[in-house]
């Protein structure tokens, strides 16, 4: 037998290290193989992403980004970044989001799990330290107040229908 170097085709596939293991992996910053640039918006996005998945949290952004955000889903294109203000720098990364928690759940602890999971986020898929997440619960949102408008806008045009008709 002869000993012939393999080519990668021939290799076995490794598997991708995982998030602790990849930053043992880094090649260190100025060995030529070149830099990557992170968009604020792909952070917004995953920060967005994370945040959403929270139990207690109703809706992101204030009320004009709210509205804005209606009328987007309206048409089939909705903003995960909505609410979502980043700040990205080469290595690290500042949040600040501004949120809508659902009744009753309480607010410090749905502040602390966005938190929590916008820093394991940022942290685990972008490869950025989070400076800091800044919260801003801008209302809470009652379940009721839907269903009494609702009740209310039924109502009415229930009272249109039978006024129309003597």
């Amino acid at each position: 037998m002869t000993n012939q170097p393999q080519t990668p085709s021939t290799t076995a596939k490794t598997p991708l290290p995982s998030s602790a293991a990849a930053a043992a992996h880094k090649t260190p910053a100025g060995q030529g193989h070149g830099d990557t640039t992170i968009a604020d918006a792909v952070v917004a996005k995953i920060a967005g992403i994370a945040t959403r998945n929270i139990p207690g949290v109703f809706a992101l952004g204030g009320g004009a980004a709210r509205a804005l955000g209606s009328l987007r889903d309206a048409i089939g294109q909705s903003d995960v970044a909505q609410g979502i203000s980043v700040e990205v720098g080469k290595t690290q990364a500042a949040v600040d989001v501004t949120l809508i928690v659902e009744y009753p759940h309480p607010l410090q602890e749905v502040a602390g799990a966005v938190r929590d999971a916008v820093y394991a986020a940022v942290e685990d898929l972008v490869g950025l330290e989070v400076t800091e997440v800044n919260i801003s619960i801008t209302d809470v949102h009652i379940p009721t107040d839907d269903t009494r408008a609702s009740d209310v806008a039924d109502q009415k045009d229930i009272e249109k229908r039978e006024t129309r008709v003597s």
